[in-house]
This record gives C-alpha cells, sequence and structure tokens, in this order.
C-alpha cells in the first residue's frame, strides 16, 4: 500500500508542480507570469497578474506537498480550489472530455488530491518522518471543505464581460 501512495503522490504532485510552475515561471515551456496574466484578464480575473500568480504558487506549492508527503490536507486543499477555479473558469462549458478541452483532467487531479487526504501519505513520506499522521474522514471532509471555500472565494472575484466569455470558449 504504501509504495502504490508514493508512485500517486509523485505522480500527481509533481504534474501538478510542473504544470503550476509554468505560470509564474515559465518553467518547462510554460508562458510566464506576463502572458498568464493576460489569460487571466480575458477570464475575468482582475487583478489578472495577482490571481495567476496565486494560482500557478497554490498549483506549484501543493503539488510539491503531495509529491514530499508532507502536510497532505493542505496540498490536497490547494490542489482542489485551483482545479475547480480551472474547472468552472475554463473548462466545464466545453464538456467533459479533455479531448474538446472538458473537465475531465482537472477533475481526475481535484480527486486525486482528495483521496491521498483521506487516505494519508504512507510510511514513505516526510510525514511519516515527522510522525505526522493527519488523514481520516475528518481530513479528508477538511480538505474537501477548504479546497471548495478557497475556490469559490476566487472564482467570486471573477467579472467576466461577454465578450471575456466568449473569448475564453474560443
Amino acid at each position: 500500500m504504501n509504495i502504490g501512495l508514493l508512485m500517486l503522490r509523485l505522480a500527481i504532485g509533481l504534474t501538478l508542480a510542473a504544470h503550476g510552475s509554468q505560470k509564474p515561471f515559465g518553467w518547462f515551456g510554460g508562458p510566464g507570469l506576463k502572458r498568464t496574466g493576460h489569460f487571466f484578464e480575458t477570464l475575468g480575473f482582475r487583478p489578472a497578474r495577482r490571481h495567476a500568480a496565486l494560482a500557478g504558487l497554490a498549483e506549484t506549492g501543493g503539488g510539491l506537498l503531495l509529491a514530499l508527503g508532507l502536510f497532505i490536507p493542505l496540498g490536497s486543499a490547494s490542489v482542489i480550489s485551483v482545479m475547480l477555479v480551472a474547472v468552472f473558469s475554463v473548462h466545464i462549458q466545453k464538456g467533459f472530455f479533455v479531448h474538446n478541452g472538458g473537465y475531465e483532467y482537472n477533475l481526475l487531479l481535484a480527486v486525486a488530491a482528495l483521496a491521498l487526504a483521506f487516505t494519508g501519505s504512507g510510511t514513505l513520506s516526510i510525514d511519516a518522518l515527522l510522525n505526522y499522521d493527519e488523514s481520516g474522514w475528518l481530513w479528508g471532509l477538511a480538505a474537501l471543505v477548504a479546497g471548495v471555500l478557497g475556490g469559490v472565494t476566487s472564482l467570486a472575484q471573477r467579472k467576466p464581460t461577454s465578450t471575456e466569455s466568449a473569448a475564453a470558449t474560443e
């Protein structure tokens, strides 16, 4: 079981960290903060650069926490929040399947992160080295609630115009 948790944490966490680092830092061929900020502006997030930086840092940081097996509920909440915003600001109107720009990938990342909050990071983790075992139904529920609150708070700040909404769906 612990090898399986390690594999899941590394795959999900490092994928999220790499993808997230593209936004603020432009790493791995990513757009960097200026271009990501412009994209966030087209989605109605203002100030756009601040939202872009926070999204990138939350995704990167949450992914690293998952990969390291450190404070899993916090990392899970961060990932859930960012994926919720991505789903409802970019992907939901495109349907489920990722080949159409849909939300299936975001959903899988969020659910995998949430599953880790419920199960814990396993013995092959920094949490285990620190004797920190915050997992189970209460921690999973806390990660879900915190992630949803974070995402809803960010989405509530979004002010798309009708032309911005049309541009985002193209």
